[in-house]
């Protein structure tokens, strides 16, 4: 039997020290979980949040284990991308991850008046797209050095029941943005990876899921934590270079339903 050593049996595993990263939703849930294990493990972050409470716990936290700054703003309005971005450019120096996270639920099309529309859509994809487009504007610059965008989108993008309309629309339109967009970005050294949640612990789940349930939702495997998810930016983050995880899809094991 050929004798086969550790080195040839892995992969190259890239480490984060020294990385800086860029979070928008980063003050609670999903986004949270992410800036903290990402800090933790070397990287500088830079996270934003709605709410200057919010923020502020959050960097409380990243700090603990890591680096980080901050800043609140509502990206769903215009011109405030540019500002986050701008704001962390300042605050870290640049940066070569993007981790576009920020997201509210929305209800069915019928439900909603033009004004709610426009913001879900917004918030929830016309922001990313800005956020990819700077971003990869910006880690271009710096040549042959590469980067990572990472949209958190949803497995909602598969529960098209009728009060998804809006927001199973806006989670599907960002699979076929990924795609193209990692087509369009890998030439030039950026990875795009794409990752889905299932039900995931976090405010977003308020008022329908209190605190309490879903803490026993997770006792029993029906719902993921946060860091669940973190761990899965982790991992492709960490991948050689010549790797995209292009889709990941994380869901409950007893999660009902697709």
């Amino acid at each position: 039997m050929t004798d086969i050593s550790e080195k040839d049996a892995h992969t190259q595993t890239l480490a984060l020290t020294g990385r800086r990263a860029v979070v928008t939703g980063g003050s609670t849930g999903i986004g949270r979980a992410i800036a903290v294990l990402l800090a933790s493990e070397g990287a500088t972050v830079f996270i934003g949040g709605s709410d200057q409470g919010h923020v502020d716990d959050a960097l409380a936290r990243i700090r603990e284990v890591g680096t980080g700054e901050g800043i609140a703003l509502d990206l769903s309005q215009e011109n405030n991308v540019s500002r986050f971005l701008a704001a962390a450019t300042d605050a870290i120096g640049g940066y070569d991850i993007v981790v576009a996270n920020a997201a509210e639920a929305a209800e069915g099309l019928s439900d909603m008046d033009e004004a709610a529309v426009r913001h879900a859509v917004s918030l929830n994809f016309t922001q990313y797209l800005l956020l990819a487009r700077a971003g990869a504007e910006a880690m271009g610059a710096d040549g042959d050095a590469g980067g990572d965008i990472v949209l958190i989108g949803s497995m909602s993008a598969y529960a098209l029941g009728p009060k998804s309309t809006v927001y199973a629309g806006i989670k599907h339109g960002l699979q076929g943005f990924s795609i193209a967009l990692r087509r369009e970005l890998g030439p030039k050294g950026i990875r795009v990876a794409l990752v889905e949640p299932g039900l995931t612990g976090s405010d977003m789940q308020y008022p329908d899921i209190p605190a309490d349930k879903q803490r026993e939702m997770i006792g029993k495997d029906e719902m993921l934590r946060a860091e669940d998810i973190a761990v899965g930016v982790h991992y492709l983050l960490t991948q050689p270079r010549r790797a995209v995880i292009q889709r990941l899809t994380i869901a409950p094991r007893m999660q009902d339903g697709e």
